[in-house]
């Protein structure tokens, strides 16, 4: 067997972005958006919007989010984020988003009125209608209401996405999210009920008391429902979360829970696509005259925690995970001005070799792979001659060249939250050690 102990931990750091917004610092001085986004193709963008508001805080969540805002609070928020567009739009111009997201948090923790009123405003800034492009939007068992949950499927939305993580009440307790089980049933029956092409089911494993018997028991009822997609997540206990310090998870009871739950969904007919993402085998892919690539393509974030991305920067808010300092973001938020608007206060400058880091671990984490020849023609160098990590991995059998492609293995699908910090460039690393976490 192969010694893989070289990598560290199993589990370190789930690279969803990089660099990772603990690394954004301040612009000094701000960066103009036009000046940003000048260069940039607009017709294949990505456009994100973010609502940080939940029903609940959930004692494993690390998002930008806070639980139950004031009526005051949610209003004040959308009145911001019409400014915002407004000013993103004058800045820069028009732009042709191909694939657009609403999470957040919950953004169906708003009224029915306040979601139609958002959708109207993307579509009169930005011609970003769900109907017309792949569109998805997250929810919660409390939120997944009847008129909410038929507004959504009446505006066109492709895909739903359900933050189920346990079917077990002890065990949805355990990882601070008591709910009850006949409220997630009535939700998932309820989004079943109108015409989603995709419903995705997020499911989370490692809490201590549970067991293989257990988790299979909440695949098992999750199928009931033949979700297109599942997302399997590892139960993290982060700094600032409700679990922080009143709980603990071993790395080996989460490997044991995650092959419990890969093989079983391979074997109902699943096809993995990433650590943690399932897809269902007769599922197609989403149709999009116009495909997105997350290595190359510009994205628009628009609310706070929203990140956008640029050749040049990736800017967001500030980030936060206690209530005080999210409430204080979220408050700044809601006071600028549509000027305040026109201009990137808090990221960080991308260089070329952050770029190739980024591309490199947008492709290796996946089952497609890193595109050698891609890579080359974009940044004029061998990905191997760049980084001879990837030769390491290869050798370690985490990796492997099939053609023009590295691909990952099974062993290297398990380690996906060992391999990022391996590309973590100095200046990045060091940024995130420094924090600037509220």
């Amino acid at each position: 067997m192969t010694d893989l102990s070289e990598l560290g931990p199993l589990y370190q750091d789930y690279a969803y972005g990089y660099p990772h917004k603990s690394a954004y610092r301040a612009f000094a001085p701000r960066l103009r958006l036009a000046d940003l986004w000048r260069d940039e193709r607009k017709d294949r963008l990505f456009l994100y919007v973010h609502l940080p508001f939940c029903d609940m805080r959930c004692g494993f969540c690390n998002l930008f989010t806070t639980a139950n805002p004031a009526r005051e609070v949610q209003t004040a928020y959308l009145a911001a984020l019409e400014r915002e567009m407004e000013a993103v739009r004058d800045a820069i111009g028009a732009i042709q988003p191909v694939q657009m997201a609403l999470g957040g948090g919950t953004p169906t923790l708003l009224s029915p009125s306040d979601l139609a009123r958002l959708l109207d405003a993307l579509a009169r800034n930005f011609s970003a209608n769900p109907a017309r492009m792949p569109a998805g939007i997250e929810t919660s068992p409390s939120t997944a209401t009847p008129d909410r949950i038929a507004l959504l499927s009446e505006r066109g939305f492709e895909r739903i996405s359900i933050g189920v993580q346990s079917f077990n009440e002890a065990e949805a307790r355990a990882m601070g999210r008591p709910q009850d089980t006949a409220e997630v049933m009535q939700a998932l029956d309820t989004i079943r009920s109108h015409a989603f092409r995709r419903l995705n089911i997020d499911l989370i494993y490692g809490a201590a008391e549970q067991t293989v018997a257990s988790w299979l028991a909440s695949l098992q009822q999750a199928l009931r429902w033949q979700p297109e997609e599942l997302f399997l997540y590892p139960l993290y206990i982060r700094a600032r979360t409700g679990l922080d310090g009143r709980s603990s998870v071993e790395d080996e009871h989460r490997r044991t829970l995650y092959r419990a739950g890969r093989d079983y969904l391979v074997a109902q007919g699943y096809r993995q696509i990433s650590m943690r993402a399932f897809h269902r085998a007769d599922t197609s892919e989403t149709d999009s005259p116009h495909e997105f690539s997350c290595q190359e393509d510009g994205v628009i974030g628009l609310g706070t925690g929203a990140r956008s991305y640029t050749a040049k920067a990736h800017y967001s808010s500030r980030y936060a995970v206690a209530r005080a300092g999210v409430l204080g973001i979220i408050t700044d938020y809601c006071g600028k001005t549509q000027d305040d608007f026109r201009f990137a206060d808090h990221g960080m400058t991308i260089d070329r070799d952050d770029a190739m880091r980024r591309f490199i671990l947008k492709s290796i984490l996946r089952v497609d792979g890193l595109d050698l020849a891609r890579f080359r023609a974009v940044f004029g160098i061998d990905a191997r001659d760049a980084f001879p990590s990837l030769t390491r991995l290869c050798d370690l059998g985490l990796l492997a060249k099939e053609a023009e492609q590295l691909r990952p293995t099974a062993d290297g699908l398990e380690h996906s939250d060992a391999i990022p910090p391996l590309f973590y460039s100095p200046r990045v690393r060091a940024a995130m050690q420094c924090g600037d976490v509220l």
